[in-house]
């Protein structure tokens, strides 16, 4: 009998339909006050501080808010990426100037305009910002399930770069385990309203900044 994948089989799917269940209960006050902390707190981190470009990208409806923290990056002097989402998933960059250079694009995004950088810019990151539902504990990450960071995360592998991986989140959403696939590849920091959780091989370490 064929049909959707059953939560057995799709454990992933499950989570992410959970989790973005809550943050649609989210009310417009609590998600704006908990962007501004959350740009308080990334501002902070010693990875972004000295650090000359950022990627990035641009919040949408309840996801954890980046607006205060791109404009933040960009009065700092730092050079900021944002994604632009191709047909095949994959995605080019372009440089952040202002929310008002930024245009409505297809699935609801909001992305940059100007010159189109091309895929292999992110290599210039010294930080990347990646969105998420969630983070474990071991710091693995859970998309949305489309794999345009899978493919940045691969491509910055291939070139040997190594910049700070840094996902911002909601409190809940750092969770004790998430279902890892061979390709998933874990992040070095999460930021939450409440503090910032880095991650080493072996284990955690919290931190408020």
């Amino acid at each position: 009998m064929s049909g959707a994948p059953s939560e057995q089989n799709d454990p992933k799917g499950t989570l992410r339909g959970q989790l973005l269940g809550i943050r649609r209960l989210l009310s417009t006050t609590d998600a704006t006050d908990a962007a501004a902390a959350l740009a308080r707190r990334a501002l902070g981190l010693g990875e972004l501080a000295g650090a000359g470009t950022v990627a990035a990208y641009v919040s949408v409806g309840r996801e954890p808010g980046t607006r205060a923290l791109l404009d933040a990056l960009r009065e700092r002097g730092v050079r900021v990426l944002l994604p632009v989402l191709l047909p095949d998933n994959d995605l080019d960059w372009a440089a952040y100037r202002g929310a008002e250079h930024l245009a409505r694009a297809g699935r609801g995004l909001l992305e940059p305009e100007g010159p189109r950088l091309g895929v292999d810019a992110v290599l210039e990151a010294d930080a990347v910002l990646l969105p998420g539902l969630a983070v474990d504990r071991r710091g693995m990450r859970l998309g949305r399930g489309g794999g345009s960071y899978d493919r940045v995360l691969a491509r910055l592998i291939r070139a040997g770069a190594d910049p700070a991986l840094v996902v911002l989140l909601y409190a809940n959403e750092v969770v004790e385990r998430i279902p890892e696939e061979p390709h998933d590849h874990p992040v070095h920091a999460v930021v939450t309203p409440e503090g910032v959780t880095r991650f080493t091989p072996s284990a955690p370490t919290k931190g408020s900044v």
